[in-house]
């Protein structure tokens, strides 16, 4: 079933270089200043993250993070 491919001898065709215009990775990721807090959640609500943060493969606490900072945001912006 593999399909073997077929490479001929033909010159690459080379474009116009473009210039690298993404920041380095440092910057890529907006560091922000955290503050540690201890917060107790039940069972439940811990496994449902883990098992999600998981299947995204990113730590559970940045799931959490990114969920109390969406929240906090969109609700400062709209006060009820």
């Amino acid at each position: 079933m593999n399909r073997q491919t077929d490479y001929t001898d033909e010159p690459l065709q080379i474009g116009e270089r473009v210039k690298d215009f993404l920041p380095p990775p440092s910057k890529l990721m907006k560091r922000e200043e955290t503050v540690e807090v201890t917060l107790e959640l039940t069972r439940e609500s811990v496994d449902f993250f883990k098992q999600l943060a998981r299947q995204e493969n990113i730590p559970y606490q940045l799931m959490l993070r990114g969920l109390i900072d969406t929240y906090a945001k969109e609700h400062s912006q709209h006060p009820s």
